[in-house]
Formats: C-alpha cells, sequence, structure tokens
C-alpha cells in the first residue's frame, strides 16, 4: 500500500507533464498552421500586386505620351501665339475633343503659360475646362520646371478623380510656351479590384490613399501626416472636398504589416510604383486564425485520446516504425527519381548536340549543293565559247591559204570568245572574293541591245519574242560593262525560261527619271509565288534543279547591283508575270556638274 501511495504521485505527475507537453505541441502546430497560411496568403498578394501593378502600368501608359505628342501639333501652337482668335481656338477645341474621342483618354485640355486653360476637349460640355485657372495643380508647375509632370487629383471643376499627365509645350523663342494636359480615369481599375474580391490600394508619396477597392480606405492617409504636409495638399487642393487631417489614419499603430478593415485585421503588403506611389493588398487574416484554432484543437484532442490510452508506448513504436519505413521509402524514390532525372537531362544533352550537329551537315551539305548547280552552271556557258572557238580555229586553219581576210575575222571572232570567258571567270572570281571591280561610264542602251543580241538565240530556240523599248535620249551610267550586260542576260534567260514556250513575250524597256534609270524585264509568264518571292535574291535558293545561263542567279544580280550604286526591285503577281527592274543612278555630265555648281 505504501509503494501505491508513492507510485500515484509519480504517475499523476507524469501525466500532468504529458499534458503540459500536448498542450506545448498543440500550440506549436497551431502557430505553424499560423504561419503556413499566412505565407500563402502573403503569396496571393504578392501575385495580386504583380497582376494590378501591371495593369496599372498599362492604363498609365496608354496615354502616358499623348500630351507630348498632341503638343507638337500646328493647331495648338496657333492656339497659343493668338488666344483671342476665335477661329484658331475654335480649331484647337475641335482638335482636342477628336483625339480624346479617338483615343477614349478623357479629357484633354491646354494651359497657357499662366496656367489658364485656353482649349479643352471638353469646350461644349456644361462643366467645361476652359477659362479656368490651374495654375496652382502640381502638374503644371512640375511641367514648366521640368518638362513633364503627373499627380492624381479630384478635380476641382468637376469633382470627378482622375490622374492628370501633363507635357510642357514650348516655342524655339519665346521658351515656355503652355502645357498640355490628359486626365485620365482610372476608376474601372477600382471596379474590376472589387468584383473580383481583392482589396486593393495605391498611395501617393504621401501615404495618401486615392485609389482604392474599399471604399471606406479612400482618400484616408496610411499614417497621421503632418501639418506641413496638409498645408501643402490644401495649397495644391489635390484631394478637393476631403478633410485628411481629421480623419483617421489606417494604420494608427504605425504598422506597416497589419491594417484593420471591414472590422477585421488584415494583412498588408506592398510595392513601390513610379513617380513615389505605393501599391498596396491586404487580406483578411481569419483564415489563419481559423486553421491555427482548429490544427490546436486537432492536435490537443489527438493528444487527450492518446493519454487515454493505455497502450499509447506500443502505438507511439508502431507508428515511429511506420515513418521510419516511410521515410526510408520516400528517400530512395527520391534517390530513383534523381537519378531518372539526371538519365533525362544527358539524354536531352546528347539529342541536342545531335539536332545541332545534323543542322550544321544540313547547311554545309545545301552550300555543296549550291556549289554543284554553280559549277555546273559555269561549264554550260563556258563550253559554248569554248565550241565556237574551235569551230573558228579550225576554219582559220583552212582558211589561211584560200582566205587570209575572213581568216583574220575568224581569228577576231575567236579573241572576242575568249575575252568573254575571261570577264565571266574574272567577274566571278571578284564576286566570291567581295572584291569591287573598276566602274567606268558606259551607255545604258548599248548595253541592252548586247545583252539582247546574246539572248536572242536561246528565245528563237524556246520561241519567245524578245522587245526592246527605250527613250530616245541614252542615259549613261556608272557601271561594269560585262557585269551589266551578264545580269540583263540572266534576267532575260530567267524570263525565257519562265513564259510558255511559243507564246511568251519577254520585253526590256529603258526609263530614264531626274537621278535614276530602270532597265525592267517584264514577262507574261505565270509569276512568282507569294511564298518564294521574298527568298528569290538569298544565296543558294533556287526553285531550279540544274544550273543554267550565266550562273550568277538573282543573290549575284542583287549583289552586282549594289556594287553600282543601285538596286533590284523584283515585283510578281501570280497570273500576271513578273518585273524585274535594275535602278541604277544617272552619271551626271561634265557640263551638267558645272552647271550645278
Amino acid at each position: 500500500m505504501a509503494r501505491r501511495g508513492a507510485l500515484l504521485p509519480r504517475l499523476r505527475s507524469a501525466w500532468r507533464l504529458r499534458l503540459m507537453l500536448v498542450t506545448l505541441g498543440a500550440l506549436l502546430c497551431g502557430a505553424l498552421a499560423w504561419q503556413l497560411v499566412i505565407a500563402e496568403l502573403r503569396q496571393g498578394l504578392e501575385q495580386g500586386l504583380l497582376v494590378s501593378h501591371r495593369a496599372l502600368q498599362t492604363e498609365i501608359d496608354r496615354f502616358r505620351y499623348l500630351p507630348r505628342v498632341t503638343g507638337e501639333d500646328a493647331r495648338i501652337h496657333a492656339a497659343l501665339n493668338a488666344p483671342s482668335d476665335a477661329a484658331t481656338i475654335d480649331a484647337a477645341n475641335r482638335y482636342l475633343q477628336k483625339i480624346a474621342t479617338q483615343t477614349g483618354s478623357g479629357r484633354l485640355y491646354l494651359l497657357n503659360a499662366a496656367g489658364v486653360t485656353i482649349a479643352a476637349s471638353n469646350w461644349d460640355e456644361p462643366d467645361s475646362y476652359v477659362g479656368h485657372d490651374y495654375s496652382f495643380r502640381p502638374y503644371f508647375t512640375d511641367a514648366r520646371a521640368t518638362g513633364n509632370g503627373a499627380v492624381y487629383a479630384i478635380g476641382v471643376t468637376t469633382g470627378e478623380p482622375g490622374y492628370f499627365i501633363s507635357a510642357r509645350v514650348d516655342d524655339p523663342g519665346l521658351g515656355v510656351h503652355g502645357v498640355m494636359v490628359v486626365k485620365i480615369d482610372l476608376r474601372p481599375l477600382e471596379q474590376a479590384w472589387a468584383e473580383t474580391g481583392q482589396h486593393i490600394a495605391v498611395t501617393d508619396k504621401d501615404d495618401v490613399v486615392f485609389l482604392s477597392s474599399v471604399p471606406a480606405w479612400r482618400y484616408r492617409p496610411l499614417t497621421r501626416l503632418p501639418g506641413a504636409t496638409l498645408d501643402r495638399l490644401d495649397a495644391s487642393r489635390l484631394y478637393e472636398r476631403t478633410d485628411l487631417g481629421s480623419t483617421a489614419p489606417l494604420l494608427p499603430k504605425g504598422s506597416a504589416l497589419r491594417i484593420e478593415g471591414e472590422g477585421r485585421a488584415m494583412t498588408l503588403r506592398g510595392t513601390p510604383f513610379e513617380t513615389g506611389w505605393r501599391l498596396l493588398a491586404a487580406s483578411p487574416t481569419w483564415p489563419a486564425r481559423a486553421a491555427a484554432a482548429g490544427t490546436a484543437a486537432l492536435v490537443l484532442l489527438a493528444g487527450l485520446l492518446g493519454l487515454g490510452l493505455a497502450d499509447m508506448r506500443r502505438h507511439r513504436r508502431r507508428l515511429i516504425s511506420l515513418r521510419l519505413r516511410q521515410t526510408e521509402v520516400m528517400e530512395r524514390k527520391v534517390r530513383q527519381r534523381t537519378a531518372e532525372l539526371k538519365r533525362e537531362v544527358e539524354a536531352r544533352r546528347q539529342v541536342e548536340a545531335d539536332l545541332r550537329a545534323t543542322q550544321a551537315t544540313l547547311v554545309q551539305s545545301e552550300k555543296m549543293a549550291a556549289l554543284g548547280r554553280m559549277s555546273a552552271a559555269i561549264v554550260h556557258e563556258v563550253s559554248q565559247p569554248l565550241a565556237a572557238m574551235e569551230a573558228t580555229l579550225t576554219a582559220a586553219e583552212f582558211g589561211l591559204s584560200r582566205a587570209p581576210e575572213q581568216t583574220a575575222a575568224r581569228l577576231q571572232s575567236a579573241r572576242g570568245l575568249i575575252r568573254r570567258m575571261q570577264r565571266m571567270t574574272k567577274h566571278l572570281k571578284n564576286f566570291s572574293r567581295r572584291e569591287a571591280a573598276p566602274l567606268s561610264p558606259i551607255s545604258a542602251v548599248d548595253v541592252a541591245r548586247s545583252a539582247l543580241a546574246l539572248a536572242q538565240p536561246r528565245a528563237d530556240a524556246a520561241g519567245v519574242q524578245l522587245q526592246f523599248d527605250a527613250s530616245a535620249d541614252t542615259p549613261m551610267v556608272e557601271a561594269g560593262h560585262a557585269r551589266l550586260e551578264q545580269v540583263l542576260m540572266n534576267l532575260l534567260h530567267n524570263a525565257i525560261e519562265a513564259v510558255e514556250p511559243g507564246h511568251g513575250e519577254v520585253t526590256l524597256s529603258i526609263e530614264r527619271g531626274a537621278r535614276e534609270v530602270t532597265l525592267l524585264v517584264t514577262d507574261n509568264g505565270p509569276g512568282i509565288a507569294p511564298d518564294v518571292l521574298p527568298r528569290v535574291t538569298e544565296p543558294f535558293f533556287s526553285t531550279k534543279i540544274g544550273g543554267e545561263g550565266l550562273g550568277l542567279g538573282l543573290a549575284i544580280c542583287f549583289e552586282v547591283v549594289q556594287q553600282f550604286g543601285g538596286r533590284l526591285d523584283i515585283r510578281s503577281a501570280p497570273g500576271r508575270g513578273a518585273e524585274i527592274a535594275v535602278i541604277l543612278p544617272v552619271l551626271e555630265q561634265d557640263d551638267e556638274r558645272e552647271a550645278a555648281e
């Protein structure tokens, strides 16, 4: 009995200790639940602040430069120069009314250098701004001093709040000429915040709430304002018809994290905005209190129930063992997943490396294919002069004894063919090395006739009619005769290949302007597809399977014309043929230059 009597107080002490531990654990769990819910609320506030910040910034940026752009109009300067001219003021009023209607910016008005409104978009309304003096407004004084101004205020004329953005209108001879102001209505943002259930507020640089989804917060300071600040706000009349001095602040205790609203404590988050503004978001803390109380009650109840069980140790050991096993399983799964992720990362890196290698191989293959096509075209063009030269030399051999004069002509023709091949190879060499070949004054008509003569055999073989149209005068350009001839031949050959054999027509015309000469090649073919037209001048791009013609291609033609100081203009419509214009600057003659000097 004595031993049992001594054991009973120790059991009671153990139960009291266990009860205290359970109670303490319940309080700690409640505090943890409080912190977790508060963290979630703050995260939601951060997201809401981000969205609201972007919405507010977007709404302001829509009209940020409207005063500056509007102030550059001649009607605005005319109104500032002649404020007593009724017609000038009427033109400015209607211009501002039209701009405000089209942009949806609200009110747009013009102040003279003294701050008096001389023109406004609401000139024909009962609450017109015309004639009112707003020289006391900060947006006027800031714009006169720095060139720009912005402030949120309640209108002294209409009593409607808005965001005023101003820009100074300068005159080169007079300096400050006036100030252009736009008034933006930001109240739709308040309505949107209220409809989504958010508690959003925007404060100015004096911590006065001027925009809020909660009407009770509007035009109230966060903390009590100093007397100098109240005097400055009264002088500027920013918050007309409000009494900031007697209004209770939203943070009476100076707390930056809690605010009293709608009879419930709320947590507060803020982010800075432009011109000293601050965007605030608040959320009720009752979910955190409810979570903390519920968690603490559940933990306490579980502890009390556990204390009432006789086999608490056994269940506790089983629970610990189960948790240990769960932890081991989770760790094993985490290690497995980490290894899988590592393998996936390595596989993706290998795939990316293979993809880059494949892309490089494809680019190189395309380049090599383009070089092959160019080489085939060069061989084709060189083979014709070589064959002609061989025939000419053979005829010259037979005619050495019979007709020396004809033999000399044939040799001269062979020499011309050799020079032609030299010019072509020299041009290709200069182009590949990006070297500028010498330029000289040449006649565009002579080059055109030469190119037509060279392209005539191919046109006759294809049954295509070649036409030439040139003005009476002969324009002179500064270019290379052989290269310009090759450009025109390439364009003529492309046109001949594009038209229908037997019914095709290709025209080379020359038009002279005041400062430019246009050599235009047109055809009546099917035209160039719209999806192909932007790429026809790209290097290595072709719709042909094999190389033909001079091997220049439109990309080389484009480069050659640029070397001449000109440009290549390509126009086409499906079913209407193609027009390719070589536009070169006219070479001024010596007498024209002397006359210009």
